[in-house]
């Protein structure tokens, strides 16, 4: 539903107006892996408040990357019998590899939208 958070992160939308894009590609375009517009290209609002603001998402990726590791341990603990601890290691450094792209941008645009808040008169 347009108008909340969690339209402008799941569909990676402008927190201000979810409209415009808010990576310059797909997450997991490797040569640009994680880059966020300077400004949205539908209301021209700033990505980039300050120097350094990004930094801030290393938190919320800990946070994801932890949770995915829980429900990964968790999972294979309750799901199956007997999972030796070395499959269960394999699981989590397999599924960070493939989903650390992926993460890092969710990261970003989740750091993102605590701070910029939706305008509806941005987005018409």
């Amino acid at each position: 539903m347009k108008g909340t958070k969690i339209y402008s992160i799941f569909k990676l939308k402008c927190p201000k107006c979810h409209e415009g894009e808010f990576f310059e590609s797909h997450f997991y375009h490797l040569k640009k892996l994680g880059h966020v517009l300077e400004e949205c290209p539908n209301c021209k609002a700033s990505y980039v408040p300050e120097p350094g603001f990004y930094f801030g998402a290393m938190y919320v990726s800990y946070a994801l990357g932890v949770a995915l590791f829980v429900s990964i341990w968790a999972s294979a603990n309750w799901f199956f019998e007997e999972v030796s601890v070395g499959l269960q290691i394999t699981l989590v450094i397999g599924s960070i590899f493939l989903l650390g792209p992926f993460i890092y941008a969710f990261s970003k645009i989740i750091w993102a939208n605590m701070f910029i808040h939706y305008k509806e008169n941005d987005a018409k």
